[in-house]
């Protein structure tokens, strides 16, 4: 029996509009000021319509976050490598309180292993680390990148230094966590380093 792929084509479309609209509203007003009411009404559903297509609202936060994910990997899909898009990564966050207050806030709630989400942070953490430490060695092997350093443990040091930067920002930071980030590659690459 062939089954329709029209109702499940919308289905997607529709919670691609919905992540779009989250995406834009959070960014504006931040996570704490967007109910999952002002979402719907956003797109035309009721608060239960909404949820529907995410199961729970940890559910609908944990898309916007791959939403954003994904729109900050095509944003910035001309970067050099992992180091490049995460330093573009915090700069473009200057922009956007809203989804910084959102990531901040749901990646500490998702610490608690019982969370929801908490093997989407595992799992992107992960990602990232192994990420970046391929960066860091193609760079030291083409010599733009302290050969000393150990690319597992700066790579982990470097989403920290993002992270922090990030809960920073939200207390008023004197210096742009861009500029802070760039910093320490800058010390991390010595002179070599073209920017």
């Amino acid at each position: 029996m062939a089954t329709s792929r029209g109702p499940y084509a919308k289905g997607v479309a529709k919670r691609e509009e919905i992540l779009r609209a989250a995406l834009e509203v959070i960014a504006r007003h931040g996570y704490r000021k967007t109910s999952t009411r002002e979402l719907a009404a956003a797109v035309g559903l009721s608060e239960a319509g909404l949820l529907h297509y995410f199961g729970s609202k940890e559910k609908l936060f944990e898309a916007v976050l791959r939403a954003r994910d994904e729109a900050d990997r095509s944003r910035f899909a001309d970067v050099a490598d992992s180091i490049d898009l995460l330093a573009a990564a915090v700069r473009h966050n200057g922009s956007v309180p809203g989804l910084v207050e959102l990531y901040s806030t749901f990646s500490a709630e998702a610490g608690d292993p019982d969370h929801n989400s908490h093997d989407y942070f595992v799992d992107r953490y992960a990602a990232i680390r192994a990420s970046l430490a391929e960066a860091i060695r193609a760079r030291q092997s083409a010599g733009t990148f302290n050969p000393a350093a150990k690319p597992e443990t700066v790579a982990a040091l470097l989403i920290a230094l993002s992270d922090g930067l990030q809960i920073q920002s939200q207390f008023d930071l004197d210096a742009s966590p861009a500029d802070l980030f760039t910093h320490l590659l800058d010390l991390l690459t010595g002179p070599t380093r073209d920017s």
